[in-house]
């Protein structure tokens, strides 16, 4: 890739059954390297999530042969720009889950919430019988959220099903049960969360088609219900509506987002210390 390429980021993920998910790995690094790809992909025995960066026509080669993977032919990608690649290196790895919850036996492709698009959203959290739950991690919150939006203040995705059952009375309530919205940055936490709690009992539950991601894609400013920012887990740190850049710096001390504000604190020395960590 030259300087002058556009980058472009593809976001993406699929649950499908791998029955060897390592004899995939050395391949799809394969492809990755020869088309300049950098980024992070995750393959599971329940399939592939990641992030990856380049050039369009590398991008394309890579999406090829990852839907040319068993189940992955209808595999969608969130696309976004980026200034500069915002990847340090391309990595493929192994995981039990390709995100995170800890719970046996949750398989988004038996049972899974109701997709919401982006266009029809604020209708379904405006509404008051409607709770909204955000399934991202307190450091990502604090960058933005929707109006009105719960924050469990998880440090992980894995503490979301404590937390939910500890808070399930107080969240649902003893009378006519309210619908569940959840949302997080592409979809793919919201597909195990939502799964979840249709595992403990919740009928009423919703989630947010292509995340956050999509709906900053998709809904103008003028009509957004999103306040502030979003995470993404590479070197842009947040991203805005249109998917423009956001103004966050990442703290490598600490590895949390740092606001505008915040990076005018003389607490704030990059690479050593931010405001939550300087002490």
């Amino acid at each position: 890739m030259s300087d002058t390429d556009p980058v472009r980021v593809a976001a993406l993920y699929q649950f499908t059954p791998f029955s060897d998910p390592a004899a995939l790995r050395e391949p799809l690094l394969a492809v990755c390297a020869a088309a300049g790809i950098k980024g992070t992909l995750l393959l599971a025995g329940e399939g592939i999530n990641g992030t990856i960066a380049g050039t369009e026509a590398g991008l394309a080669v890579v999406l090829d042969h990852i839907r040319a993977l068993p189940g992955c032919a209808a595999l969608e990608v969130k696309y976004s720009e980026a200034p500069a690649m915002p990847f340090q290196r391309m990595k493929v790895r192994l995981k039990k889950e390709i995100v995170t919850l800890g719970v046996e036996g949750i398989d988004p492709l038996a049972s899974v919430g109701t997709y919401v698009s982006p266009h029809d959203w604020n209708a379904l959290i405006a509404d008051p019988d409607t709770i909204v739950i955000d399934t991202r991690n307190a450091y990502e919150v604090a960058a933005g959220t929707f109006t009105g939006a719960i924050d469990p203040g998880t440090r992980s995705f894995r503490e979301f099903p404590d937390w939910f059952r500890a808070n399930r009375e107080r969240l649902l309530g003893s009378g006519s049960p309210p619908k569940v919205a959840m949302f997080c940055t592409g979809g793919i936490r919201c597909e195990k969360s939502t799964a979840f709690l249709k595992a403990e009992g919740v009928d009423s539950v919703f989630h947010l088609q292509g995340g956050i991601l999509k709906y900053l894609e998709t809904v103008p400013a003028e009509d957004s219900l999103w306040q502030g920012e979003c995470f993404v887990f590479d070197e842009r740190v947040t991203v805005g509506h249109g998917l423009t850049p956001g103004t966050y710096a990442l703290c490598h001390a600490c590895n949390q987002p740092v606001s505008a504000e915040d990076q005018a604190s003389p607490l704030y020395v990059p690479g050593k210390s931010c405001p939550a960590c300087a002490d």
